[in-house]
């Protein structure tokens, strides 16, 4: 069979046409606009549109905002469809206390607990962050500083531990975006340096210096966002 047909008229050829994206691929497209903040918080994500724009039926971009649903990113509202899930920033205190003790846990475990073999992927894990770095590629810091931590809480072994911060992450994403941008697009190449303390840590078995070590990762997120969300950007410009 060709991939082309004849018209009846037997003057032209046809093409098939046009597949439109899965559902995966929209959804990583999506999921990359929302953490980008491209789509803000509560706008509207409307199924047609977006068949429309992906050059797809409407069951694949369903599928996709089921997807960002189980993720935290996306919200179903009655009568409404769906919408950009809010980013709760006055919940940003109670989430920084919940990521700090649970981070502190999966460290402490993980400089007790690891093997050679964690350690070979947390490493791996730090070089793909440190790569971002330079780029200031802001997407590819959420996801490999992601993997990074996840791969210090697998070693921690302790499963319900380590749902529970692959949760604490997932939900943060935006926030840390935020954070990336608190250094104005003037990222220092030192960033990487506290995860090569906390792998240092860790490959000592220095249970307590990665505890600490861990806190004042989380304290240091905490401190940037903050004086990212009371910048004032108007103070010096004069109207006389």
């Amino acid at each position: 069979m060709t991939a082309s047909k004849r018209s009846r008229s037997g003057d032209r050829t046809e093409l098939p046409p046009r597949r439109g994206f899965g559902a995966l691929t929209i959804r990583d497209r999506l999921r990359d606009e929302i953490l980008s903040l491209h789509l803000r918080p509560g706008q509207l994500l409307d199924e047609v549109g977006l068949a429309e724009r992906f050059a797809a039926s409407r069951s694949p971009v369903r599928e996709a905002l089921v997807h960002l649903q189980a993720e935290g990113l996306v919200d179903t509202l009655p009568n409404k469809g769906s919408v950009v899930a809010g980013m709760n920033i006055e919940e940003f205190p109670q989430y920084i206390d919940a990521l700090d003790l649970v981070q502190r846990a999966v460290t402490r475990l993980a400089a007790e607990l690891r093997t050679d073999t964690n350690l070979e992927r947390i490493r791996r894990e730090q070089e793909r962050f440190r790569a971002t770095v330079p780029a200031k590629d802001a997407l590819g810091m959420i996801q490999t500083n992601m993997d990074f931590h996840l791969a210090i809480s697998e070693a921690a072994r302790n499963p319900y531990l380590h749902d529970a911060y692959r949760r604490l992450l997932v939900g943060g994403r935006r926030m840390l975006r935020l954070y990336y941008q608190s250094y104005d697009d003037d990222l220092p190449p030192e960033l990487p340096a506290s995860h090569d303390r906390i792998i240092e840590a860790i490959e000592r078995r220095d249970v307590e210096a990665a505890d600490r070590l861990a806190r004042e990762h989380a304290e240091e997120v905490h401190s940037r966002f903050i004086h990212f969300m009371g910048q004032r950007r108007t103070r010096e410009i004069s109207l006389g």
